[in-house]
């Protein structure tokens, strides 16, 4: 029992877990990543209570703002696991950023949030450098953030990232168009392999294969299975606005993320329309074969868990579609011609032929 005038040892954060030290040369880490991602509207610079961007200066003239966040979901696991931390930053940004540009939104600052159990600036600065490059990808200015260190909530050096995207885009352009009718042309965009959607399942399967992160990837025998799998989400930012000033053509953009084709292609679709997908027209990456044999994974699965080989789908009309595919080819896209709009009496999304897996 203490009495009055015992000396006990005061306590301090970093003995409950907190290093503020660590915090403060992350930040001296990052500035010049951060700093290099300036733009029109912004100077990039953090160390303040809030980020600024100023609209005028960034060329509009009757802006309506777009803002979108999201994660980076249990690939982050992947990255912890094998210690490979410099992509899912450009994940983050992606995930963000590619939900901008669907309503025809320029991304214009980007902000961010890193928790983790015990910081290691190294590794944060490793994160960041991921999240600029990806910033710098999408033409968008990383004007602040917030690390958090957080013992007991996470795991020695478990993490999780979040982000968070504003654009703009004029009040006459904003994606979808009113116009959308049956006979639309839906056009694919290729993606980089599995981006940042059901990577739990993802997960299941390489432990039920039992392989370890290091193996050589069974689709990618040049990769270890981590580095193949934590291939970074595309950004089809500079592309699709690109596309958008060459041609009035462009009715809609659906970004294929959780949810796959049956959730996502309806979400920019008027109701009473749905959407007819040809599958042997997608073009199936090794890695959605190898999940699909390897996990017994059903197609309906994959098709509505996985991007299966296309991440983004423009909406086209029908009279437009080859000027639109030709502007899509001039921004440096390779696009496929997946379907077409219809109407719909059940449901929204259907499909023939089968996936080439």
């Amino acid at each position: 029992m203490t009495k009055p005038g015992d000396k006990t040892e005061g306590l301090t954060y970093s003995q409950a877990g907190v290093d503020i030290d660590a915090g403060a040369r992350m930040v001296d880490l990052i500035k010049p990543l951060v700093r290099a991602t300036r733009r029109r509207g912004a100077d990039a610079e953090i160390g303040g209570f809030g980020g600024l961007f100023d609209l005028k200066a960034a060329g509009f003239a009757d802006p309506i703002l777009v803002a979108a966040n999201d994660g980076v979901g249990t690939k982050v696991k992947i990255a912890v696991e094998s210690g490979l931390h410099g992509t899912v930053g450009i994940d983050l940004v992606a995930m963000c950023v590619n939900d901008l540009v669907v309503q025809g939104a320029e991304p214009l600052f980007f902000l961010d949030y890193f928790a983790t159990g015990k910081l290691d600036p190294e590794i944060g600065a490793e994160i960041v450098k991921g999240i600029a490059a990806g910033c710098l990808e999408a033409g968008a200015a990383l004007i602040g953030g917030e690390t958090a260190e957080m013992p007991g909530v996470y795991s020695g050096g478990d993490y999780d990232l979040a982000g968070f995207a504003v654009g703009a885009a004029e009040r006459g352009d904003l994606l979808p168009r009113k116009s959308i009718a049956a006979g639309d042309v839906l056009i694919g965009l290729r993606s980089s392999g599995v981006h940042s959607n059901g990577f739990s399942l993802v997960r299941k399967i390489v432990e039920r294969a039992g392989l370890k992160w290091s193996d050589p990837a069974p689709f990618a025998p040049a990769q270890t299975l981590a580095e193949a799998l934590l291939e970074p989400t595309r950004i089809y930012v500079k592309p699709l606005l690109a596309s958008l000033r060459k041609t009035q053509g462009i009715k809609a953009f659906a970004h294929i993320t959780g949810g796959g084709y049956p959730e996502n292609i309806p979400r920019v679709l008027p109701e009473g329309l749905g959407a007819h997908v040809h599958l042997d027209a997608i073009p199936v990456l090794p890695v959605f074969k190898w999940l699909a044999a390897a996990g017994g994974v059903a197609e309906r699965e994959m098709l509505r868990t996985f991007n299966c080989g296309i991440g983004m789908i423009v909406v086209a009309g029908a009279p437009q579609a080859e000027e639109v595919e030709d502007a899509l080819r001039e921004s440096g896209e390779d696009p496929v011609r997946l379907g077409h709009v219809a109407g719909a009496s059940g449901e929204r999304v259907t499909f023939d032929g089968k996936l080439a897996l």
